[in-house]
Order: structure tokens, then sequence, then C-alpha cells
């Protein structure tokens, strides 16, 4: 594994994360894909402290099931585990990481077991009274050692004989220097000899309390050892346990140390899925400094990379293979993860060689053929195959190579593949399981681009590139010659094919995006006519009934014998009709002209004809006729005289140099900061505070680029851990 992160240029990637691992394990994290993806999300949510380092305990649970007894320092690995757990377990996650830790029960005899340990890792003398009374004395020895070292100092008979008046330690024993002939007034051992020839001597006083403080911690070395059995005893009864939280803990630190990654890194997650497909979205490989962001969409079987030496091709590769490594061992990467999708792949394999060591012989060739060899039998696998015809004829190796992967297509793979030829693109870009890649060139400027376009075959620019790196133009010249007339033909009408495929996908671009307006229009379109229609029907329901009303009061009179009776029920069929709401009709069609904005519902264009009823309209490049009577004004309204505005700004009632935005959505986020840093501007504060949180990371982004290009944010920077770190940005104004 380590070999294949080296090979994807991930190795100072792999060094960081394992960095923030409290002790180090295998990259694969046990358990189902999408419940520890939940689990990275609830933890992200939290300000998590990370664990401390804890050493590997396979050989400490070994022993155990042997009865055996650990050293102390063993157990206080045991400990730093559970006290990790007790304070996770007082945390409030959401629903599944919480769920989790419930199901995990701590023994009440192995949680009283972390009471025994300071925070240092020291075993409590509180614990014991023996121990209390232990180091007491020994503090009391080592205060009868220091007095009698001052007595022997300031002794007389000693004075001729001592260099200086200082305590040395030397090997942990407190000597004092001396000359030669000092052994007729003072008994001692000598320890060492300085530089100048002196001695360094413990006199036998101080040698008798050494022994006395060592017996001292000999003693407490036996009650420790006491507590270590008892301790182990427990172990041994709760081993099963201990077998499991040594597990768990591994588990959880696997997914913090991810979410600690990420945050530092401001990276993403992207959950694989077991479709096949590679889309990534503005990723940036790990090992680039100043990324050009690839976007990139691999939906077949075969990623074949031709183009422009020099301009990413590699990189590209490794860049496909990276994320999709990444995204198999849930690890964060700098991505779009929103608009990115992985498949899951069981294996990976590369075939690439550092153009730096690369010999171009034989057996460069034949290793790679005995690599792929091993490679049919395979399945799931996703393979990076770089400069796949080095170390033979080209020509030769296209044949051979379209073979082998027309065979190796007949496989659950998928390859990505870089060339600087363009007769393997030729030989598979009829296969509807290969894509194809170019890498591009500016050619205004002589320069790669490190931009790539689908579905074509790109030019290697090797005479230019060449020339850009110093090659002078008449050598340039002369291998163009050489090079011979046809191919270069050849070669530039496949630089005009690129630049015409360009500009048609531009078009097409564009097409597509009209004809989505146009659907659009003719669908709202087609909604009014239908709300029109309705509404229509509605009116004329209405009407026939309110007419049948009066009809049928007029006939009821004319039946009446009595003259008053008929004229009353005439009167109230009257009124009855009187009654009826008539549709109001536009009194007067505007005078339009051809040039006047105009609007038809929703639709706003600008009148480009005009005739008896009807005016064509022309709205984001489409062109409409529509009835005049239909139309209103949208612009060119008469000149009204202007009035003199005045403007008064008021403070706000409340303010405040902290903006809490947790919980909300994006937009309403945006909304509320853009009014804050309106109220702190009229305040006169020239820093503020806003706190958006980690989460998804779509607030933080959202909040990002909105202080990108608010004019009045002069810069801001990630807060200080108690200001919120990386969920918090300090802006200056």
């Amino acid at each position: 594994m380590k070999e294949l992160f080296r090979k994807l240029d991930l190795n100072e990637y792999l060094d960081k994360f394992n960095s923030f691992l409290a002790r180090e394990k295998p990259l694969f994290l046990s358990g189902d894909s999408k419940v520890n993806h939940e689990k990275i999300t609830e933890i992200s949510k939290l300000d998590i402290k990370a664990p401390t380092s804890v050493a590997n305990l396979d050989d400490a649970l070994a022993r155990l099931s042997k009865q055996a007894v650990l050293h102390i320092s063993e157990i206080y690995e045991f400990s730093k585990i559970i006290s990790y757990f007790v304070y996770l377990k007082s945390l409030k996650f959401d629903q599944v990481m919480q769920n989790y830790l419930e199901k995990i029960i701590l023994p009440d005899q192995i949680q009283e077991i972390v009471n025994y340990f300071d925070k240092d890792g020291e075993f409590k003398q509180s614990v014991d009274e023996r121990l209390v009374a232990i180091n007491d004395a020994y503090k009391h020895k080592k205060d009868e050692i220091a007095s009698e070292l001052k007595r022997l100092i300031y002794s007389k008979s000693i004075t001729p004989y001592l260099v200086d008046t200082q305590i040395h330690f030397i090997n942990d024993n407190e000597a004092i220097l001396v000359r030669g002939g000092f052994n007729h007034v003072l008994k001692g051992s000598v320890i060492a000899r300085s530089s100048g020839g002196y001695f360094y001597v413990v006199p036998s006083s101080i040698l008798k309390l050494k022994s006395e403080q060592t017996d001292l911690l000999d003693k407490k070395e036996e009650i420790i050892y006491e507590y270590s059995k008892k301790i182990s005893q427990i172990f041994t009864k709760n081993l099963m346990f201990l077998k499991f939280i040594n597990q768990a803990f591994d588990h959880v630190d696997a997914l913090i140390a991810r979410v600690l990654m990420a945050k530092f890194g401001d990276l993403n997650f992207v959950l694989a899925d077991s479709n096949k497909d590679i889309i990534l979205n503005e990723f940036a490989h790990p090992a680039l400094k100043n990324p050009k962001r690839v976007s990139v969409e691999f939906r077949a079987k075969v990623l074949l990379i031709t183009g422009v030496n020099a301009g990413g091709k590699s990189m590209l590769l490794k860049s496909i293979l990276s994320a999709a490594l990444l995204a198999k061992y849930l690890l964060p990467m700098s991505i779009n993860s929103s608009k990115s999708k992985i498949g899951t792949f069981k294996e990976f394999d590369t075939i690439i060689e550092d153009p730096q060591n690369v010999k171009n012989d034989i057996s460069t060739f034949a290793g790679r053929m005995l690599h792929f060899s091993k490679l049919f039998g395979k399945k799931s696998i996703l393979i990076g195959v770089d400069e796949i015809e080095l170390g033979t004829d080209f020509e030769e190796a296209a044949s051979l190579y379209s073979v082998i992967i027309n065979k190796l297509l007949n496989n659950d793979i998928k390859m990505v593949i870089t060339t600087h030829h363009k007769r393997l693109a030729m030989l598979l870009a009829k296969n509807s399981d290969v894509e194809l890649v170019a890498a591009l060139y500016d050619e205004a400027n002589s320069r790669p681009k490190y931009e790539f376009l689908a579905g074509i075959i790109g030019k290697s620019y090797a005479f230019e590139t060449a020339a850009r790196y110093g090659i002078t133009p008449n050598l340039v010249a002369l291998a163009k010659e050489a090079y011979g007339e046809d191919k270069e033909n050849l070669n530039e009408a496949i630089s005009k094919a690129i630049n015409l495929e360009m500009e048609l996908k531009l078009k097409l671009n564009e097409t597509n995006a009209k004809e989505e307006k146009l659907n659009s229009l003719l669908e709202s379109l087609k909604d009014q006519k239908e709300k029109a229609d309705l509404e229509l029907r509605a009116t004329l329901n209405k009407l026939e009934v309110e007419y049948y009303k009066a009809i049928s009061e007029a006939k009821r009179g004319i039946k009446l014998h009595d003259t008053k009776d008929k004229q009353r029920s005439v009167n109230r069929a009257n009124e009855i009709l009187n009654a009826i709401p008539k549709p109001e009709l536009m009194s007067q069609i505007p005078d339009f002209k051809v040039g006047d904005k105009v609007k038809y519902e929703k639709i706003k264009g600008e009148i480009i004809s005009l005739n008896k009823n009807e005016a064509t309209l022309l709205s984001d490049g489409m062109r409409l006729r529509v009835p005049i009577k239909l139309l209103k004004r949208s612009g060119n309204q008469p000149v009204i005289q202007e009035k003199k505005v005045n403007i008064k700004v008021s403070k706000p009632a409340q303010a405040s140099v902290v903006l809490d935005l947790h919980g909300l959505r994006a937009e309403e986020a945006i909304t509320r900061l853009d009014k804050f840093i309106s109220d702190s501007l009229v305040m006169g504060f020239d820093e503020v505070l806003v706190k958006h949180g980690i989460g998804t990371g779509k607030l933080a982004y959202a909040v990002k680029e909105f202080l990108k290009s608010h004019p009045s944010v002069k810069s801001f920077s990630d807060g200080t851990p108690s200001e919120g770190g990386f969920g918090s940005k300090v802006v200056k104004l």
C-alpha cells in the first residue's frame, strides 16, 4: 500500500494523515462505508479533542490471556483508552455516533482504574497511604543529602581540596569536585574525572543516604507491583472487553483523524459508491502546492490521455487514481464533493515510471509485459499506465497494446492511460468503451494550458516545447524538415481539429443554454395559456349562471297576473342583470415603437419589429411574436422630474462585533452577513468575528466566497482556537 501511495505522489499526504492518529494502523475502516461517512459527518459538527498517543497493546492482550502481570506503564495505556471513551460518551453526538457510543458499556472496575493515574501517567500516591509515607521519607533523605553536602563543602578540612563550591550531578549522583590528595580528609568514591584532571567524588555519608533512598524506591516499586498484579487480574477477567475496546479505539481514532485532517486542510469527503464512474469536480492533487484543479468525467472503461508534452497528462492520471484511492479509504481530499462521484474498486495497480529514472531498453518493455500478463485474471481493478509505449518502438507497441487493452476490456476493469503518440489513440478511438482526453496547448503564448478537452486526440507539440525550453529556432526548423511535411501537415490538421472542436463545444453549450431557456419560456407560456383558459371558463360559467337568474326572474314576472307584481319582477331582473360584472377591456393600447423595452407576462425583451397587431421581441437571443395588446412597458418610461431625496443613515439600536450563523441555510446566512457588515460599517467597527461552524462545509464555503467579493472587506482569516478556529472568520473592514 505504501508503494502505491509513493507512486501516486501521496507519501507526504500519508505521513500527514498518520500524524493525526493516536497510533499507527491500517487505512482500511471496518464497518459499513455509509455508516462511517455518517459518523464522520457527525464528528465534524463538534470541536472534538484528539486522543493522546497510545502504544500498541496486542502483545499486552496476548500476555493477559496467559494470566501475565502487566507493567504499570502498559496498564496506563489501557487507562488512556478508557479515559477517552469516557470523554466521548460525555459529548452530544447525532443519532449514528450516539447510538454507537451508547452500546459501549464501560465496566465500573475498569473505569475506577483510570483514577489511579495522574495526567502525566504517574501512579497516584493518594491511592495508597504507604506510597505517601515513602514519598515523604524520600524527600526527607533528599533534604539530608543536600544538608550533608553543604556541611562538607564548608568544612575547613576539605576546603583546601575543593575546586569549587558547587554540587555536581554525575550519572544521577550528587558529587563534589576536588583535587588530588583529598582521601586524607574525605572518604568517598570517585565516579568521574574532569577535563582539568580533578575528581568527582561522592562522599561515603552521601552514598549511605543514596542507598537508603534506593531502598525506599524499591519498596515503592513493590507496592506498585502489588497493584499491577491486582489490576492485571481484573483485566484478565475483562479480557474480551479489553480486546473489544482496543479495536473500538482504533476505529474511533481513525474516524477522528480523518475529521481533524479535513478541518486542518479545508478538505472534503467523497463516499465511494457501487457505480464504477469517476466524476471529479475541482480536484486538487495533495502533492501540488498551487494546483490547477481537475474536472473530468470518466464513465467508460478506458480513458486515453494524449496531447502536449509537460501538459499535465501524468498528473491527471495520478489525480484520477488518487481520488479513487482516497475515496476507497474515506480519506479527505481537496474536491467539490457535491458535484463529484467516485466508484468503488477492490484493487489498484499502476505501471508508472519516473522519467528521471527511465532506461529505454528491452528490460523496461519486458518488465511492462510481465506486469500486463498478471492483469488478465483480475476484476474490479483500477489501473494507471503512464507513457504506455515506453521501452520499445511506438508503432509496434500501439498495435500490441490495442490488442491487450481490447482483451482487458472483457474484464471488470478501468484503465487510465497516457501516451505521447497518436497511433494507439487512433486504433482505440472507435471503441465505445474508450474515452479520449487531450491536454491543451496555448498556441498564442506557446505554453501548455494544463487543461483537458474530452473526445479528441491531442497533438504532442514536441517542436514548440523544445523551442520553449531553449532549443534554437534553426535546430527546430531542421527537425521539422526531417520529420516530414506530410506528418507536420497531419499535426496541423489535428491542431485545427482541436480548436474547431473547442469552438463547436462552446457553441453547443450556448445552444443548449438557449434551448433550455426556450423550453422554459414555452413551458411558462403553456402554463399561462392554461391559466387564462381556466379563468375564462370560470368567468363564462359565472356569467351564464347570472344571466340564467335574470331571465328566470323575468319569465316568472310574465306569469304573474298583477301588473305591479310584474313590474317588480322585471325590476329585479334588471337589478340582477346590472349587477353582473363586465370584463375589463384595455382602454388604450400603448404607443409602442421599435427599441422599446417591454414584457409579456414574465418574459422581458426588446421590440425589434412591429405590424398592426403583433410585435416581434428579442429575448435572450430568441425571437418571439406576441400580440401588442398583451405587452406592457418594461423600460423607456417617460422621464419623470427628479425630486431631491434626503438620505439619513441611523445607527442600529443593537450592535455586536460577533455574528453567529450556526444552523442557517447558506442563502439566509449570507443575507444576515450582508446586513451585519453594513451595520458594523455604520458603527465604525474595523474588525468583526463571524462564526459559521464546520458542518458539511457548504456554509463555510458560502461565507468565504461572499467575503472575497464584498467591497468593504479588506481581509479575513480563520479565528484562533478560542474564537472558533476553522469554524469562524476574523473579518477586517
